[in-house]
């Protein structure tokens, strides 16, 4: 694919056994905001010898948020935006295989400690990180270069229901999401998105069911 990247692992403190979200990692990865409750964010050891490098991207004993069902490879252009997308019914997993990826998140769990906080993390190759979130996050991904990303979700893309597929304008100011792009491609789709006050309404109906 023509990709190179310098593999090399975050300095933190704190364990790394045992799933647990390292609070350095943390600090690093975090642009903007601060952390939400329930995604974890890890780091990713490669071990490296003199025919290359093995890297494990995902562990279920990490207890994280998610129990994947299916996995995708992405690859998106400079100045891409996907999303904002927002789901009930399913967990995700993100993390950038090669070039740079920012993950804007709104918490709109009404039960949650951290809701209508926002953050936004960086992900590059240079750094080997994975974000794992649950479902009730607003959440998109903005791509300043040639990007691979791995992405994971709970459900099957086959089995998504039309009316858990819902969405938020990128550019609303009340995300508090600071982009690092003035004027990104998005898909059709994404242009028609509501504003986030109208994502609200919609779903006050469903939070409580």
């Amino acid at each position: 694919m023509g990709y190179t990247c310098h593999l090399q692992q975050a300095v933190c403190t704190g364990s790394q056994h045992g799933g647990e979200t390292i609070h350095n990692l943390e600090h690093l990865a975090i642009v903007h905001g601060s952390p939400l409750d329930g995604v974890m964010i890890r780091t990713l050891d490669a071990r490296t010898d003199e025919r290359g490098w093995f890297m494990e991207v995902f562990q279920d004993y990490w207890n994280g948020p998610i129990k994947p069902v299916q996995w995708s490879l992405v690859q998106s252009r400079p100045g891409v935006l996907r999303g904002l997308h927002m789901h009930l019914n399913h967990d995700e997993y993100f993390m950038a295989v090669s070039g740079e990826a920012y993950v804007g998140l709104r918490d709109l769990r009404p039960y949650s400690p951290t809701r209508n906080r926002s953050c936004m993390l960086r992900f590059s190759c240079d750094r080997p990180t994975a974000v794992l979130f649950p479902r009730g996050l607003l959440h998109g991904w903005c791509f300043t270069r040639d990007t691979l990303h791995l992405q994971a979700v709970s459900e099957s893309y086959r089995d998504y229901n039309e009316h858990d597929n819902l969405g938020c304008l990128w550019s609303d100011p009340d995300l508090d999401i600071p982009w690092p792009v003035d004027q990104p491609l998005i898909s059709e789709r994404a242009q028609g998105f509501p504003s986030l006050a109208e994502l609200e309404r919609l779903l006050e109906p469903l939070w409580r069911n």
